[in-house]
């Protein structure tokens, strides 16, 4: 009777830690090794065309809108456009569920909302690019509209497709790849369309060239094209058969209602730690990096500089970051890396309180924006693997875009306030602040790692449904 008691919790508890000490850890030659299979340079691939739309619809899109004259108030209220990706956990469950005419039968569930998405993104794209927004701001809007909502829509669909694609164990490798292949989008998308944008400019003189941002975009708009072949020519992961509704009611319970459903009853109370985890984990950073650019305008940094530390030591920490939080989420557990990853973050934000007493040392800027970014990369390559290991597979896509979303909505609310502290107490104090802001950070890790263990070698909702 008392086992029978006690089931419920057993469920949530027990076979993840059973999961995690039968399976064998890799070595260190074999955790490196996982780099070089195919789901690997598929991840890199596919994170490259997730990268590509984000600056063209925010950051890119902004400078090329101000150099068209623009204001910046109309300017600032078009950022709302970023905003479908932070709400696309709303979708989610469609194209969690939801078969595609056609594509569906061809591609499988996950590979059709991929490639649909692409194309949209890439339709988007050319739209942007034909409409000159110094005689038609309106319709460059509604295609970046058009672009940020099938970006999202393709997050949801790739985030189901990594997760389904390999078990727990190599999830932090994957989420390593997937994050260099974005960092190098959005180095392409960023740095890359300027360069682009320049050459087709030639000698002239104008400030603002309609043709030259034309065929920006448009190279852009062909580069989505790595991974469209990336998705057709990759094989669709295993099909999970789900039982057919009998009805309308069914339907929207099965798609909207149970994949939130069954996170609060797999997790019961424990879910609102891991929720509270996942809010604040990169609160750090985040808030942080809204002031980062105006802080070394203010130290004097020039944009050569800014971009020179930022775009090649900044970048290279990154992903050396991300490939070294891989090997060691696969060798040491996530958790731990977990931990360590938020620790390095608070500690890199402390690095910039002392920057912000140097004024313009600019061997102090690349010392630190090098470290800053390689915890950076650490920190997310467990994060993810940490969502990841989260969902259940029957709810990936709707279940982790949930997840992927709400980390941002806390630091971003936070992240507004940002610039009046700096005003009321200045750039030491606001570091300052920004690091002890990882405090609760590092005391619901350690409660994560205590109560919920996460399972190695199976996603966590395969491991608590086990039988007994």
């Amino acid at each position: 009777m008392r086992k029978h008691e006690n089931r419920g919790m057993n469920d949530t508890t027990s076979p993840a830690k059973t999961s995690a000490t039968n399976i064998k850890k890799p070595g260190w030659l074999a955790a490196f090794r996982v780099y070089l299979e195919p789901a690997s340079w598929r991840m890199l691939c596919l994170g490259f065309s997730a990268g590509l739309p984000l600056l063209l619809v925010l950051g890119t899109l902004s400078f090329r809108l101000r150099e068209a004259g623009i204001d910046r108030s109309t300017i600032g209220f078009l950022s709302w456009v970023g905003l479908a990706y932070g709400f696309k956990w709303v979708w989610s469950p469609l194209v969690d569920r939801l078969p595609l005419p056609l594509l569906t039968r061809w591609l499988g569930r996950r590979r059709s909302w991929l490639l649909l998405a692409q194309l949209t993104v890439v339709a988007g794209l050319i739209g942007m690019a034909l409409f000159d927004p110094q005689v038609a701001l309106e319709p460059v809007v509604w295609c970046a509209l058009v672009v940020a909502f099938a970006s999202a829509t393709q997050d949801i669909a790739l985030d189901a497709f990594r997760i389904e694609s390999a078990d727990a164990q190599h999830q932090a490798a994957l989420a390593a790849t997937y994050q260099t292949g974005y960092r190098l989008a959005m180095i392409w998308a960023g740095a890359g369309v300027l360069w682009v944008a320049a050459r087709a400019a030639g000698a002239s003189e104008a400030a603002y060239m309609h043709t030259a941002w034309q065929v920006a975009y448009l190279v852009m708009a062909a580069s989505m094209s790595l991974g469209v072949l990336t998705v057709l020519l990759s094989p669709e992961p295993a099909p999970r058969d789900m039982p057919p509704a009998r009805n309308a009611t069914e339907w929207l319970r099965g798609a909207l209602i149970e994949p939130f459903a069954e996170f609060i009853r797999r997790y019961r109370w424990q879910a609102a730690l891991i929720l509270g985890l996942i809010a604040i984990y990169r609160i750090s950073d985040v808030v942080m990096g809204i002031m980062a650019n105006p802080f070394y305008v203010d130290m004097g940094y020039t944009k050569d500089e800014v971009a020179a530390v930022t775009k090649v030591f900044g970048v290279i920490m990154t992903l050396l970051g991300a490939f070294i939080g891989g090997v060691l989420s696969m060798r040491l557990g996530v958790m731990r890396i977990l931990m360590l990853g938020a620790v390095l973050s608070a500690i890199t934000n402390l690095l910039f309180a002392w920057l912000a007493t140097r004024g313009h040392d600019l061997t102090a800027l690349v010392w630190v924006i090098s470290a800053d970014n390689l915890a950076s990369g650490i920190a997310s390559a467990a994060f993810i693997a940490y969502l990841s290991s989260l969902t259940n597979v029957n709810y990936s896509a709707t279940q982790y875009a949930l997840f992927s979303s709400m980390m941002l909505l806390a630091p971003k609310w936070l992240a507004g306030f940002s610039g009046v502290y700096v005003d009321a107490h200045g750039y030491e104090a606001f570091f300052t602040s920004t690091a002890l802001l990882g405090a609760p950070v590092l005391l619901l890790v350690w409660l994560a790692s205590r109560i919920l263990p996460v399972a190695h070698g199976t996603h966590a909702a395969e491991a608590t449904a086990t039988p007994e």
